[in-house]
């Protein structure tokens, strides 16, 4: 299941707000894989055996079978913490780590700051969508390998972002009419420790608390209940999929692994299809299934893509095509009207 971020999904394009439509996925299919922007509701978090939370870039990587996937019960999650974070914010952050360990039973640790602060930066392309900079990628990229020579084998990255609570876009956004302005540099952030490291990653962005809003979407509502957005990150990395490289000198991967020949089909929104994910499995001829109903500022379809797909109206239709896909049932035959067999 993906749901590309940062580019306004009028599913998936808020706050976790993807969650109840994975969970139905992963009861229709029995093994559901997706991504942090699906899953994480900052404050709020789902847990799920059915459901591999996998960072984008691994994401993208084990549909094009670079990588494998180990199910695990339990990640050692280092903590990446960003120097420019003020005293008081830091303080919030390390009180969250106590609070997992403490209620949930997480085990979580070390614990590194960067030697210098990041300098994140939003900006906004040409289609809408947003992305950012990293202004001292090294540190980033220092402080995770830190993390994995002290142990870790998972990590949650807390980048201090900029505060802009009189933006337009911000207003937009919480008032669900928006793009989120921050997933686009998230994304610059956990693709490229991920990348670099070859562990699970996913990013929680520092903010200052904004001022009640009694008329905000409920899309948007998750982010606003808590104080930070790291509870459903550190629950998610707890049980991330281990990223197993493969290639013809590789050792092979434990029993249990996932691989890309085992995927059955990719959900994804209908105007969203130019993703290397969603472009490897149209390659192996694996069933596409697009969402209509989720709408972005992207028209990426596949009339314009020249493919042919599964079309299903919503999340819950979408369940019922894995169905019948796990049932073996011919697709054509759900149809109507039912085309007539044409001899060769």
């Amino acid at each position: 299941m993906v749901i590309p971020t940062g580019i306004g999904c009028r599913i998936g394009g808020f706050a976790g707000d993807g969650l109840p439509s994975a969970r139905l996925l992963a009861a229709a299919s029995g093994c559901l894989i997706t991504h942090p922007n699906v899953m994480n509701g900052a404050a709020l978090y789902w847990s799920d055996p059915r459901i591999h939370y996998v960072e984008g870039w691994a994401l993208d990587r084990f549909a094009a079978g670079d990588l494998a996937l180990v199910p695990c019960r339990s990640q050692t999650v280092g903590v990446l913490l960003d120097a420019g974070m003020e005293p008081e914010l830091r303080l919030r952050h390390l009180q969250v780590i106590d609070a997992c360990r403490a209620t949930l039973g997480l085990r979580i640790g070390p614990i590194v700051t960067t030697d210098e602060p990041l300098q994140v930066s939003l900006s906004q392309g040409p289609s809408g969508s947003s992305w950012g900079r990293l202004g001292r990628p090294q540190a980033l990229l220092e402080a995770g390998e830190c993390l994995r020579q002290a142990g870790a084998t998972a990590i949650a990255v807390v980048a201090r972002f900029p505060d802009d609570p009189l933006s337009g876009a911000l207003a937009d956004y919480r008032q669900g009419a928006g793009v989120d302005a921050l997933a686009g540099a998230e994304a610059v952030i956990s693709h490229l420790l991920g990348r670099h490291l070859g562990l699970p990653c996913a990013h929680a962005p520092a903010l200052a608390p904004l001022p009640l809003d009694p008329a905000l979407d409920p899309r948007a509502a998750a982010e606003e209940i808590g104080t930070t957005f790291l509870p459903c990150v550190l629950v998610g990395l707890s049980r991330a999929p281990g990223l197993w490289p493969l290639g013809p000198s590789a050792e092979r991967p434990p029993e249990g692994a996932l691989r890309s020949e085992q995927i059955g089909a990719i959900v994804v929104p209908a105007g969203a299809l130019g993703g290397e994910a969603v472009l490897c499995c149209l390659e192996r001829g694996v069933p596409v299934i697009a969402v209509e109903e989720n709408v972005s500022v992207l028209e990426v379809t596949a009339e314009r893509l020249g493919v042919e797909v599964l079309r299903a109206v919503s999340y819950a239709e979408a369940a019922g095509w894995v169905l019948a896909l796990r049932e073996g049932l011919d697709p054509q035959a759900l149809r109507r009207p039912l085309r007539l067999v044409v001899p060769a």
